[in-house]
C-alpha cells in the first residue's frame, strides 16, 4: 500500500495525501471513528458519511465474542453486515490482551482469554486473529501484537517486543499463505512497540520495515505515559517508517495531540473519545472542548459553533443539547456524536489543506492559540 500525491511540509514533518482500498480512496491526514462491535455508538452508517468519515474501526476480540464470525461470514463480511460501503480497518484483538490482563494468560503460543461476556475461554493467535480478520473482511488489518504496559521496565519492554517481533512475523507469514474470503484484497499493518525507550522503538521499526508489511502503525502509546513521551517516540519511529506508505498512531484522538503528531509525520488516528465524550456532554469546538451540561447553557440558544456546519449545529441550539442531556432523551447521544465526528474530520480536513498550502506550522501555532484545553465545569 503506498500513499499517492505525497505532499510534504517544508517546515515540519507533517504530509498529505492519499491511499486506495479496494472500498475506496483515504485522503490523509484521516481520523478513523471506532466501531467497537460493528456500530459507532449512536450514528448510523448515513450519518458517518454525511460527517465526513471515511474509515471506520472493527475489533476483533469483541466481534469475535459478539455476534461470532459464523454470522458475520454467513452475512458476507462485516462491510454487508453492517451496511458500510467505505473502508473498513479491524484491531488485532492484541490490545484487549493488555487492557483486560486480568483475563487472559499469555504464552508463546499466542494468549488464552476468559470472555468479559459470559467467562467462557477463547484463544487468540497470530494465525486465529489473522484468520479472524479475514472472515470480516476488512481493507486494513493488523498484525497480532502484544501492547507494552506502562510503566515497564527496559528489560520487559525488550521481552516484549521481541515477542511482539515473533507474533508479527507469524501474522505476516500467515497472511501470505492465506487468500482474502469476500473477493477483494486486504493490507497487513505492522505495530511498533518498544514502550518510552528510543532504542528500542528504533530495533522494532526497523525489523518490520525488514519484514514488509502494506503499512505501519505505532502502537503502545498513550497507555499513560507522559505526552513528551508520547511525542518522543512518535518523532522517533516516523523518521524509519517508509515515506511512501501509511503511518497510523494507534488510540490517540485528543485533537491537541493530533496536531502535534500530524507535525511529526503521522497520517492516521483513531479513538473512542469522540463519541465518548460526546455521551457525557463534552463537545469539542474550535476554542477547545466544552461542557453543554453546565449551568451557564441553560438559555444559550446559540449552536454549539456558528461556524460548524454538521446536521446538530445547523438545527440545534446549546440550550435544547443541555435540555435533552437533563430530561434522559437518547437523541442527544446521537446529536452531540455527529457534531464531535464532525468536527474531528474538518480538523482533519483544516490541516490537510495547510500542508497542500505549505503553511502548517502557521495553523499549528494559530491552534493552539485558540485551542483551550480547560474545559468550563
Amino acid at each position: 500500500m503506498h500513499i499517492k500525491s505525497l505532499k510534504k511540509c517544508s517546515t515540519t514533518k507533517a504530509r498529505a495525501g492519499e491511499f486506495e482500498t479496494a472500498h475506496g480512496k483515504v485522503k490523509t491526514p484521516v481520523f478513523m471513528p471506532v466501531g467497537t462491535v460493528g456500530s459507532v455508538k449512536s450514528l448510523s452508517p448515513h450519518d458517518l458519511v454525511d460527517t465526513g468519515s471515511q474509515v471506520i474501526l472493527g475489533n476483533t476480540y469483541h466481534l469475535l465474542l459478539r455476534p461470532g464470525m459464523d454470522v458475520i461470514k454467513s452475512a458476507g463480511g462485516l462491510h454487508r453486515f453492517m451496511s458500510w460501503e467505505r473502508p473498513i480497518l479491524t484491531d488485532s484483538g492484541g490490545y484487549q490482551v493488555f487492557s483486560l490482563g486480568h483475563l487472559n494468560e499469555i504464552t508463546e503460543t499466542g494468549v488464552i482469554f476468559q470472555s468479559n461476556l459470559d467467562g467462557s475461554r477463547h484463544e487468540l493467535s497470530p494465525e486465529i486473529s489473522t484468520d479472524i480478520q479475514r472472515v470480516l473482511g476488512a481493507d486494513i488489518v493488523m498484525a497480532f501484537d502484544e501492547c507494552t504496559a506502562y510503566p515497564a521496565t527496559e528489560s520487559l519492554a525488550r521481552e516484549s517486543m521481541a515477542l511482539t517481533h515473533r507474533w508479527e512475523k507469524r501474522s505476516l507469514e500467515h497472511f501470505r499463505k492465506t487468500e482474502a474470503l469476500h473477493g477483494f484484497d486486504q493490507h497487513l499493518f505492522g505495530i511498533v512497540q518498544g514502550s518510552v525507550y528510543e532504542e528500542l522503538r528504533k530495533a522494532c521499526a526497523a525489523a518490520l520495515v525488514d519484514m514488509g508489511f502494506d503499512g505501519y502503525a505505532i502502537g503502545g502509546l498513550s497507555v499513560g505515559e507522559p505526552k513528551e513521551d508520547m511525542y518522543a517516540m512518535t518523532d522517533v519511529v516516523t523518521d524509519i517508517l517508509p515515506n511512501d506508505q501509511p503511518r497510523y498512531l494507534m488510540g490517540v484522538g485528543k485533537p491537541e495531540d493530533m496536531v502535534r503528531a500530524v507535525a511529526l509525520g503521522v497520517d492516521m488516528f483513531d479513538c473512542v473519545l469522540p463519541t465518548r465524550n460526546a455521551r457525557h456532554g463534552i463537545m469539542f469546538t474550535w476554542k477547545g472542548p466544552v461542557s453543554v451540561k453546565a449551568a451557564r447553557e441553560k438559555f444559550n440558544h446559540e449552536p454549539l459553533d456558528q461556524n460548524c456546519s454538521c446536521y446538530t449545529c445547523e438545527n440545534f441550539t446549546r440550550s435544547y443539547l443541555r435540555h435533552l442531556f437533563k430530561a434522559n432523551e437518547l437523541l442527544v447521544y446521537r446529536l452531540a456524536s455527529i457534531h464531535n465526528i464532525h468536527f474531528y474530520h474538518e480538523l482533519m480536513t483544516a490541516m490537510r489543506k495547510a500542508i497542500l498550502e505549505d503553511s502548517f506550522a502557521d495553523f499549528q501555532k494559530r491552534f493552539f492559540e485558540h485551542y483551550h484545553l480547560k474545559r468550563a465545569e
